[in-house]
């Protein structure tokens, strides 16, 4: 499959300003990169969950911010079950606010993952091993 250049992000509603954050980053960093996300989370609809898996398939990658928000967001967790569920990267990060969320506070998917401090290196390694066409310069 061609590289769609896309990048799902994967955040609770009430980070909506942490994804904000990391979307600006992604766009300095490498500006062909499209992020997409579902601002809108509805884990109650059949209809909302499968328009997640479809846009979640449509990427590259995908990168979750990991925060105490976690533990509540319905919908940001079948967002994640529908990335590790498709076999594309994933990426997960926290800010330092939130580094140290005891695993049993987690969701059990989440507890045997891999969840890396949120820093600029991290972000752009991820990005760089990805399948994305540069832009041309």
């Amino acid at each position: 499959m061609a590289s769609t250049n896309q990048v799902f992000i994967s955040f609770a509603l009430k980070d909506a300003d942490l994804k904000d954050k990391l979307v600006e980053q992604i766009n300095k960093a490498r500006p062909e990169v499209k992020c997409v996300d579902m601002p809108m989370k509805k884990s109650w609809e059949s209809a909302w969950k499968a328009e997640v898996q479809d846009t979640v398939r449509g990427c590259v990658g995908v990168i979750g911010l990991i925060s105490e928000s976690i533990t509540r967001a319905d919908g940001q967790q079948w967002e994640l079950r529908c990335a590790f569920d498709s076999g594309l990267p994933v990426m997960l990060i926290c800010d330092s606010d939130s580094k140290d969320i005891p695993a049993k506070e987690l969701p059990d998917m989440l507890r045997e993952k891999d969840i890396r401090l949120w820093e600029e290196p991290t972000v752009t390694g991820f990005l760089n091993g990805l399948n994305i066409a540069r832009a041309e310069e």
